[in-house]
Parts: C-alpha cells; structure tokens; sequence
C-alpha cells in the first residue's frame, strides 16, 4: 500500500505551505480538503444562498452543492477570500455536507495517480475521520495570536479589508465551532505528530516533517537545514 500522509490543525498554522513542500519533495498527490467546503460554500453563495439562515440551514441546497462539485470549481480564484472562508466554516458544522464530501476525499485517495508515490491530505479530520488508518499524521498548531497575525498579513496581501482584532475574533469563533461540532470536529489523532509552528519558520518545520516521514517510511529526502525543533 502506498504511503499516505495526512495534515490537520486549525486556520493559519501553516498547514497549507508544508503539504505543498511535502508533495514536492516526495511527488506525493495532494488534496486540500478545505477546498471542496470553500468551493461548496463558493456555489452556495453563486445561488444566493445564506447558511445562517434557519430555513436554508434544513434544506438540501448545502448538500445539493457539495454533491455536484467537480475538481474544476476547487481551481475558482475566488475560494480564499474571507466571505468564502467564513461561509464555509458554517458548513463544515453540518453533518450531510461533511457525509456527501467524505467520498469525494476518500476516492482521492483511492485513485491516487500512477505517477505519484502517495498521498497526502490538508484539512481539520483528515487523521480521524478520512484516513484514520494513515500511518503519517501530522496536527499542525500555533498560538492564536501567531495565527491571527498570519491571516491578516495574507487578508492585507490581498488587498482585502483587515482590522487584526476582528481577524483574531473570527479566527478563535472559528476554532469553536470545528472543535465543539459534534461531526469530525477538530483535534489530533491519538497518533498525531503535534507541529507547533509558533515560533518556528517555515524551514524549521519542513525540516522536522522531512525527518519524521524519512523515519517512517525509509524515504530519503532533502531537508533544506539540519534544524529540527
């Protein structure tokens, strides 16, 4: 069985730079599961839809969305603007698009491309729920005040509006709802690697994460700086 190699954590940790480097450095095939809730909330909102409102909130047209994606609407431009973002964090507490989004994940990493030596996931249940039996898992973390930093750098690099104390409330309302959520909520699996990315750069924590999967899979790799935390 091919390696696969799944990524959680919450918002802005840096798990979405470390799949992408991890994929490069071992060809792996790389799937950022935030992306199918983004781009279902993306279709939601081109139908006019609002998840907070109670009606909409029972009906079918959540579930309708994630069910009819394809892999083109994960390429939309628009997927990591805020209005999506926070969209999508409401429907990822909901239980029938979570279910209509689990085969999509798990055929990803069934019908891994002949090319590629494994997989690897990005996501929030990713270790739990998609591919608990994974024997790569990695919980990427950093204190709320880190991450709040990053994601209003990244809003003001966009040139999206931004005011740092309203990223940080959004970000923390965000981290309640995915680990209070009674479906897959957010945590680390029993056999997590726990990546506190904090006060390390982004070089520091590939580093680590190259060495974890060249001990676990006999792999070698490249690390770009003998720095392991």
């Amino acid at each position: 069985m091919f390696p696969v190699i799944t990524v959680d954590g919450p918002a802005a940790a840096g798990k979405g730079t470390l799949v992408r480097r991890l994929a490069q450095e071992f060809n792996l095939a790389a799937l950022d599961t935030g992306a199918l809730y983004r781009a279902t909330a993306a279709r939601l909102l081109d139908r006019g839809g609002d998840p907070s409102d109670p009606v909409l909130g029972h009906d079918s047209a959540a579930r309708d969305s994630a069910l009819s994606l394809t892999t083109d609407d994960l390429t939309r431009p628009d997927l990591r603007t805020e209005a999506v973002s926070q969209v999508a964090s409401v429907l990822a507490v909901r239980a029938d698009v979570r279910a209509a989004l689990l085969d999509f994940q798990r055929g990803f990493v069934r019908q891994k491309p002949a090319d590629k030596a494994g997989v690897i996931l990005d996501g929030r249940d990713t270790g739990t729920v998609i591919c608990p039996e994974a024997p790569i898992k990695f919980f990427v973390t950093a204190r709320d005040s880190v991450r709040a930093e990053r994601r209003y750098k990244e809003l003001l690099a966009r040139k999206e509006p931004a005011i740092y104390a309203h990223v940080l409330e959004d970000l923390q309302a965000r981290d309640r709802r995915d680990s209070s959520r009674t479906s897959a909520p957010l945590k680390a699996a029993d056999d997590a690697v726990i990546l506190d990315t904090s006060d390390l750069d982004s070089e520091a924590v590939f580093a680590w994460a190259v060495q974890v999967v060249c001990d676990r899979t006999g792999w070698t790799g490249s690390p770009p700086a003998n720095s392991r935390p």
